[in-house]
């Protein structure tokens, strides 16, 4: 550090707010200067400090094992900010005493099994992880997802270490740079947890040699983490991978944002599939725990259908059980996973990890979960320790197509479209932002939150007064409405002033019935930007 730059640390030390720094059970903040009303507040002393009190936080929760001496493992995404990034939290974990096992590029779920893999000449397990990445948020930004043996940390665990990282940053103020007393040892670990994965779909195969001989799979990996699964997976089971595209990390993601959810993304890897003429094609996002597929017609399988084809898998393999799910998932879907297969679906809030630790939640209450996912592409499994991964959700798609060329090996992902045969879905489908003006006089100094609840709460009281509309009986986020032949969800955003309003409907006709119900009820707070509701409305 130079005198200047230590200078200029001193002078800006009591304007971190670290706890701006939470994005729910993760860290996100601006890591590259250069776009404008966007200042840096993820920087190398920052970050250090995190890892610092990260280390401090682990050593909290292993002491009734006696470890004194932590093993961290720390990983990062294709970003431009990632090296600073990873040489900061790496000096913050040495120069507390602990040793670090730098990874390289890794993709999150890949973190989080370092702690549970039994590998002596590795270092592994790891006592902690931590993973460098902002998913699929602009090249400007990044962030830290942490893990231990237990899954990821929630959003309790994440204040405590922010609140241990602002008094570790003020601290270093004033005593300068600590010595490194902790030892560094990079591992490939990613051709480990590689490995894991194609000994899984052998498995499956009953242990034939390269059971996806002959299969043309595509991959798109946005020039993300993912690039991987090509060199790593795919060909290892002896797929053909010709036309797979962006596999090469990128941080600045020049071809489409890294998305399974994003409209460019999907006809990116679509149009891979149909120009190559391919049977399968798999997309990920930058860090590798979402993902989502394309049949060989070029039919996409991301949202509601992903959600129904992992449910029908998990259902032949667990008849009956519980498939836990976010809020924004379709009537249709419920009816497929409740009549067609006959499981159980409980839907539940937004938030990846809310759905995660409900279906966890279920099962210690004597119902059996197996799987949790949220229509974003974040799926777990109970069989893979509730992790939410990409990767090994792909697995279980080619698992499938495995087995099912042992019987066939002309077949190919028809296996995987027919399982979704029968799923209704709606021909509109639309998600709207509402926003909330902070500032407006109709707050009356109050929180967003709480007018945003003030608008659900009137909503319910219009909604009950119509006929023709009908609240969902069991609801665990905002305002669910049937009607029309469709459904409505209106709901506050978990971090923003916004309240995000989804609708689904078999024509633009009932879609709008449903959208003015929602304005007519919405109209009396001024403080609520309808204009995108409105424009719907209009079109």
């Amino acid at each position: 550090i130079t005198a200047t730059q230590g200078a200029s640390d001193v002078l800006s030390i009591d304007k971190v707010d670290f706890l701006k720094l939470q994005n729910g059970s993760d860290i996100r903040g601006v890591a590259i200067a250069g776009v404008e009303g966007e200042p840096v507040n993820l920087t190398e002393l920052v970050a250090e400090a995190i890892a610092a009190a990260f280390a401090a936080w682990l050593l909290n929760k292993k002491k009734a094992d006696g470890l004194r001496r932590l093993r961290i493992s720390v990983g990062h995404d294709s970003r431009i900010s990632a090296h600073k990034l990873q040489n900061a939290i790496t000096h913050g974990i040495t120069a507390a005493g602990h040793d670090v096992l730098q990874f390289g590029l890794a993709s999150t779920p890949a973190m989080f099994n370092s702690t549970l893999t039994k590998d002596a000449i590795n270092h592994c397990p790891a006592d902690g992880g931590i993973m460098i990445t902002a998913s699929h948020l602009p090249y400007n930004r990044n962030g830290f997802k942490f893990f231990t043996s237990d899954g990821g940390l929630n959003k309790t665990d994440i204040k405590d270490i922010l609140e241990r990282a602002s008094r570790v940053y003020e601290e270093s103020a004033h005593c300068g740079k600590q010595e490194q007393t902790g030892v560094v040892t990079h591992v490939d670990y990613m051709s480990i947890y590689a490995s894991d994965l194609v000994q899984a779909v052998l498995k499956s195969a009953g242990n034939k040699e390269k059971p996806l001989e002959g299969l043309h799979i595509v991959v798109d990996a946005g020039n993300g983490a993912g690039g991987f699964f090509v060199d790593k997976v795919l060909k290892p089971l002896g797929a053909v991978t010709d036309g797979s595209q962006f596999l090469e990390p990128d941080g600045l993601f020049p071809n489409h944002i890294p998305n399974p959810e994003d409209k460019a993304a999907m006809e990116a890897i679509t149009q891979a599939v149909l120009n190559n003429k391919a049977d399968l094609g798999i997309i990920f996002d930058t860090d590798v725990d979402r993902s989502a597929a394309v049949d060989s017609s070029g039919r996409e399988l991301n949202r509601n259908r992903l959600i129904a084809l992992m449910s029908a898998i998990v259902l032949e393999e667990h008849p009956g059980t519980t498939v836990v799910t976010d809020s924004v998932t379709s009537d249709g879907l419920t009816a497929f996973i409740e009549k067609k297969l006959g499981g159980k679906h409980h839907r539940f809030k937004r938030g990846y990890k809310n759905v995660i630790d409900e279906a966890i939640r279920l099962n210690s209450t004597g119902e059996e979960s197996h799987l949790a996912m949220e229509t974003s592409g974040h799926g777990a499994l109970k069989e893979n320790h509730w992790l939410d991964d990409g990767a090994y959700m792909m697995v279980k798609l080619l698992n499938k197509l495995a087995g099912a060329r042992t019987l066939n090996p002309n077949i190919g992902s028809k296996v995987l479209t027919d399982l979704v045969e029968g799923l209704e879905e709606a021909a509109v489908t639309v998600e709207i932002r509402l926003k909330i003006d902070q500032n407006h006089a109709d707050l009356k100094g109050g929180s967003f939150r709480d007018y945003g609840e003030s608008i659900l709460k009137h909503l319910e009281s219009v909604i009950s007064k119509d006929p023709n509309l009908n609240k969902a009986p069991k609801n665990h986020e905002g305002v669910r409405v049937s009607g029309y032949g469709g459904w409505f969800l209106l709901r506050l955003s978990l971090h923003d002033p916004v309240l995000p309003l989804n609708i689904e409907a078999q024509s633009k006709n009932d879609a709008m019935k449903l959208g003015l119900a929602v304005l007519a009820a919405a109209s009396e707070f001024s403080a609520l930007d309808t204009t995108a509701l409105n424009k719907f409305l209009q079109q």
